[in-house]
């Protein structure tokens, strides 16, 4: 298990910026975070580099403890941050050289030149970083985030800035990391998300609210199947909803609350089938909703107002 989050919880004065957040990362996933602006993304991933404490709750990462063996986590996981910190007065390959120093890498001269082609700093090596372009500055915060080589990648909106071209050869360089790495990465552009997760993660006011495969959420739009979000009264047996006729996928993605894909079954509507299913197990539905479940879609859905 590459990262463990359990029941992690961090309060700023009364206000929850995580709370009660629980979830596990493999090695080889490429996880998408998603969430408003002030949904708890950043916070989190603060909590899993060690640059600041939960109130309550665990992470490990690696196996090791962020708050008993900080340092140790530090040495295995690569982090740009949101608001990428930089040594703007340092020229870029003096800056990774520092970095390299830094952690204590052997032979630094060629690993730094790997990891700047790698992030197409090739031409900007020379420069200033105060001289070169937001995008390009960017890169270098990801070239630093890499230069160790580390075990895990926490990236918190790693194309920001970048031009659209930039944005193809960074999400293709995270995805081929994510081979080999754990990585998880938050960005506000769904496409991106669809593009290179494994899987995706929302939050919504500190809470989780999905935790999804990504090939469970994004439905092409020749697929036949019906998408419903159903709440019910009470917690329901997860054996009978997956006994529901015609059932494709079924995700529970809150306290209460299902999401269910489902094609007919004969002559009925999926939704009927679902209706009349619930009603024979004596599960009370108090809503049904049928969603499109686009990651936009979805997004919407998970994180808007309306009450569920």
């Amino acid at each position: 298990m590459s990262i463990a989050v359990k029941n992690l919880s961090k309060f700023y004065g009364s206000q929850a910026a995580v709370d009660d957040v629980s979830f596990e990362v493999q090695k080889g996933e490429v996880v998408g975070f998603l969430g408003p602006n002030g949904a708890g993304k950043s916070t989190t991933m603060k909590i899993l580099t060690c640059y600041i404490n939960q109130d309550s709750g665990s992470a490990t990462v690696c196996g090791l403890d962020t708050s008993e063996d900080s340092l140790e986590v530090r040495k295995k996981v690569g982090y740009l941050p949101e608001h990428n910190p930089l040594y703007k007065e340092l020229y870029t390959v003096e800056f990774l050289r520092l970095c390299a120093r830094f952690y204590g890498i052997s032979n630094k001269n060629k690993r730094i030149a790997e990891v700047i082609e790698m992030t197409g700093l090739q031409r900007e090596k020379h420069k200033k970083i105060e001289a070169l372009s937001r995008g390009y500055r960017q890169r270098v915060g990801l070239a630093q985030a890499i230069l160790h080589d580390p075990e895990v990648l926490i990236l918190d909106e790693p194309t920001s800035g970048l031009d659209p071209n930039q944005i193809v050869e960074i999400r293709s360089l995270i995805k081929t990391l994510g081979k080999e790495k754990t990585v998880i990465f938050s960005s506000h552009i769904m496409q991106e998300v669809e593009a290179i997760s494994d899987r995706v993660l929302i939050l919504n006011k500190g809470k989780l609210v999905m935790d999804s495969p990504i090939g469970e959420i994004s439905q092409p739009k020749e697929d036949k199947t019906t998408a419903l979000r159903v709440l019910f009264n009470r917690e329901v047996d997860q054996k009978k909803i997956s006994e529901i006729p015609g059932l494709v996928v079924s995700k529970k993605v809150k306290e209460r609350e299902w999401l269910l894909k489902g094609v007919e079954s004969g002559d009925e509507d999926f939704r009927q089938t679902v209706f009349t299913h619930c009603a024979m197990n004596n599960f009370i539905i108090l809503e049904m909703n049928q969603v499109s479940t686009s990651m936009e879609e979805v997004f919407r859905e998970m994180t808007g107002d309306k009450k569920v």
